[in-house]
């Protein structure tokens, strides 16, 4: 059979494509070469492995042999997985917009000039056939082709003009409203902080929770927003939210975990493709919000999704999977559904009557003639709970025999990150350890095998590490550190999170307008270097960084950390007061600056209980380290805080700290009153 290049390829998604008629290149010297030496265009493909129409186009495109004949005769065929090079996905991405004036997604299908990669035309998926208001693909190609051939003096042009209108949206020029985004000597204030506050209010869905209409997504960054709010209404908007998604279809009833997004308003059918970063931020806000209202049904889920993510998608080696298909056998869901005779063929007359009632399997199907688990009605009786849970184990047991849906067992350093710090915040809030130790083997795991000479990689697959690494990665790992440090202390995680701070400082720093680029100032020159402050389906990596900064730099006491924070907060500080709810991970920064969180450092042989009984009073603005007496390296602001008796605690604002605690019934109080 004709392997194509893509077979050595570390990526689960490029090699699905390794057995395709077309010549695909993955994205390098040797692709660019023979697109200048040929002055041929490139056709770019760009997708990931658990996405549905990248499936579709590579099934009903990539995989005929007619459409690979004119794919191969008109063009260098590039295919990328944005999850290894979401450097080049961000820059195409934008370019697709700025030249369509319509919204991206995956497949993105870009056409690129041979000499300098300038895209002149581009869509997402296209048809084999006629349909949806598109041409046929291969009709579409030869058009392209066509054009390029024709009119290179326009390509230029336009080339020009996208480049330079990359460079403004960078820059943040706002054409709708005259201002300019990142202005270096702009007020530095709290008013993006209400500004968000009723942006949520105005999308808030009040019957279903959520933020906008259809399709919904979780949006984490906003439900945290509220959390940190902590306003009846911003708590009541988080509740309703996390309740409604929690018996929807988009968590997985069963086997626990979370769907990409849901179809309809009422979280009740998923498009079913489960991704590590949903349920990594998941994770961190049910257990933070278990936390913040007491609730035990958020606690419940967020110890449900971290048994999915250790059972599901721990590797050997100690990282995270990146992803789970949305298909399998050919169909989206089917290894998630049930009819009525599937189930009561495996459950008790009891435990069936139980699992009906509860997820609807008394009342009419609602994914096409089968049954989608979604809570559709309460649990009544004594021992419905019990039932209920015997049912759950029994289906969950019987589904692992199905023919499961693919697994993107690439490891991702960013995506790991963000699920360290959502085990880290679990372990604390549910007084796991378990969680603790799955998130310091991951810490173990990274350290040993991507972070090389000082520098990170960004993904890991079979043995083989590479990449450069990304804002994304430096700063989601030093977040994670800060997080997992406070639900158990070591030296070296502390010294890592440091390294990484610096390295952020060093190779991905604007000096002269503030903010973080998307890549290392020594990466692989590609067309424009991007600089993003909003938040996406992850946190947006400048809005990380300015956070972990602050908190590094009230933890150690370093004016460098708070200076280049502050310079952050500058650069985004436009972006944050016309588009709040956008940029929710710059706003935490902001409020962590402006209204210092508070530090504990509890110190002696009582400290871990301390801490322990200190975790009901968990927030999203409040650290607390235990460290032990023992401990021999420790930086100067923190040695300054030494252990004496069983326990003592310190307690700080900003730059400033209280007396010494010695008493727990003190300190709780004293907690209590600056809540």
């Amino acid at each position: 059979m004709h392997r194509n290049r893509l077979a050595a390829e570390t990526s689960p998604y490029l090699r699905q494509h390794a057995d395709n008629p077309v010549d695909w290149y993955p994205w390098g010297e040797e692709a660019l070469a023979r697109a200048r030496r040929e002055d041929k265009p490139i056709l770019l493909s760009v997708g990931y492995s658990a996405c549905h129409w990248c499936h579709v186009m590579a099934h009903e495109s990539f995989e005929d042999a007619a459409t690979a004949e004119v794919m191969n005769r008109l063009f260098v065929n590039i295919k990328v997985d944005r999850e290894e090079r979401p450097d080049l996905d961000k820059i195409y991405q934008a370019a697709q917009q700025l030249l369509t004036q319509r919204a991206g997604g995956w497949p993105l299908t870009m056409f690129l000039t041979p000499d300098d990669q300038q895209p002149f035309f581009g869509g997402t998926y296209f048809p084999r056939e006629p349909r949806y208001g598109m041409p046929a693909f291969t009709d579409l190609l030869e058009r392209v082709a066509e054009y390029y051939r024709g009119e290179g003096a326009a390509i230029r042009q336009q080339g020009r003009d996208l480049a330079a209108a990359l460079e403004r949206l960078q820059a943040g020029d706002r054409t709708d409203t005259g201002g300019t985004v990142g202005d270096g000597e702009a007020t530095l204030d709290d008013s993006p902080l209400q500004l968000a506050h009723t942006a949520l209010e105005r999308s808030f869905d009040r019957r279903f929770g959520g933020f906008g209409a259809a399709p919904k997504f979780p949006h984490p960054q906003s439900i945290e927003r509220c959390l940190r709010d902590a306003s009846a209404a911003s708590l009541s908007m988080a509740s309703l939210t996390l309740t409604r998604m929690a018996e929807g279809g988009i968590y997985d009833q069963l086997g626990g975990g979370f769907a990409r997004y849901s179809v309809d308003e009422s979280w009740t059918i998923p498009h079913f493709e489960k991704m590590l970063y949903d349920n990594a931020q998941l994770l961190g806000t049910y257990a933070a919000a278990a936390a913040v209202t007491g609730e035990k049904l958020f606690g419940r889920i967020a110890g449900e999704t971290a048994d999915w993510l250790l059972r599901d998608m721990h590797a050997p080696q100690g990282g995270f999977y990146s992803s789970l298909d949305a298909d399998s056998e050919g169909h989206e869901g089917r290894f998630y559904v049930w009819t009525a005779a599937e189930a009561r063929e495996r459950l008790s007359e009891g435990e069936y009557a139980v699992f009906a009632r509860r997820f609807g399997l008394d009342q009419a199907p609602n994914f096409e003639g089968q049954w989608h688990l979604c809570v559709r009605g309460p649990l009544e009786g004594p021992d419905a709970a019990e039932l209920l849970d015997a049912a759950r184990s029994k289906l969950l047991a019987a589904r692992t025999l199905r023919v499961w849906p693919g697994r993107d067992e690439k490891i991702l350093t960013s995506w790991n990150a963000l699920t360290i710090r959502g085990l880290a915040i679990a372990a604390r809030v549910l007084h796991r350890p378990d969680l603790a130790g799955a998130a310091t083997r991951a810490v173990d795991f990274i350290r040993h095998t991507l972070w090389q000479e000082g520098r990170l990689l960004a993904t890991y697959k079979d043995g083989r590490a590479h990449l450069n690494a990304y804002l994304d990665d430096y700063a989601f790992l030093a977040d994670a550190l800060l997080e997992l440090l406070q639900a158990r202390w070591r030296d070296s995680d502390l010294e890592f999170a440091q390294a990484l701070a610096e390295a952020v400082l060093a190779r991905f720093a604007d000096p002269d307008n503030g903010g973080f680029y998307f890549t290392a100032s020594d990466h692989e020159r590609l067309i424009h270097r991007s600089k993003t402050f909003g938040d996406e389906s992850i946190p947006a990596g400048n809005g990380v960084a300015a956070g972990v900064l602050c908190r590094l730099g009230f933890l150690l006491g370093e004016p460098r950390y708070l200076a280049a924070a502050e310079r952050t907060l500058r650069a985004g500080s436009d972006w944050m007061r016309q588009y709040p709810e956008g940029h929710l991970s710059l706003i935490a920064a902001l409020e962590d600056y402006l209204q210092p969180l508070q530090i504990l450092i509890l110190r002696g042989p009582e400290a871990p209980r301390w801490a322990h009984a200190l975790a009901a009073r968990c927030t999203p603005s409040r650290m607390v380290f235990a460290i032990p007496a023992d401990t021999p390296r420790l930086p100067a602001a923190i040695a300054a805080k030494p252990a004496h008796g069983e326990a003592v605690a310190y307690l700080c604002t900003g730059t400033s700290c209280s007396a010494p605690f010695t008493r727990l019934q003190d300190l709780e109080r004293a907690l209590d009153e600056k809540s």
